[in-house]
């Protein structure tokens, strides 16, 4: 029995595409659904139950939160997991912005605490700039290697 005039006047009245569109496999519903001619009748059948749409296909989300827990965790990030160069992953601007600024803050708490000096924060600012220090921590051990920073003082409660 070719159906597939009803199929697609069903598809369009349900709004739905025709590979959705469910026809009762029951003979003689079949033989009622083949007599449909006109739209009228196609949606007297939808009516009746014999004609109707199946529901979406869903998507599992059952692999994408494993593989996002595992990203978490820092997992699934090797060469075969990158698309770009390593300084388009990341570019050496970002990478220096997020050494030199908290350097940078540490030597005006410092100053502004009276650690040390107004030259002294020049001349290691000037340092930091020429990219000497790798970190806060780094900054801090060369002040009191040369003798700028003796007594450190008790950072404040909630200060980085």
């Amino acid at each position: 029995m070719n159906l597939k005039n009803q199929r697609r006047m069903a598809a369009q009245i349900l709004k739905c595409g025709e590979n959705r569109v469910w026809i009762d496999p029951d003979p003689d519903n079949m033989k009622k659904v083949a007599d449909c001619i006109t739209r009228e009748d196609v949606r007297m059948v939808i009516r009746w139950g014999l004609v109707q749409a199946k529901q979406k296909q869903g998507k599992s989300t059952g692999r994408s939160k494993a593989a996002h827990a595992q990203k978490k965790k820092g997992r699934r990030r090797g060469p075969g997991s990158r698309k770009g160069a390593e300084y388009a992953r990341t570019p050496r601007k970002r990478e220096w912005i997020r050494l030199i600024r908290p350097v940078r803050m540490k030597l005006r708490e410092l100053k502004d605490q009276g650690a040390i000096d107004n030259r002294t924060y020049r001349q290691f600012y000037m340092k930091a700039k020429g990219g000497m220090f790798k970190n806060k921590a780094h900054l801090v051990t060369q002040l009191k290697l040369q003798g700028y920073l003796k007594d450190m003082p008790e950072p404040t409660q909630g200060a980085k």
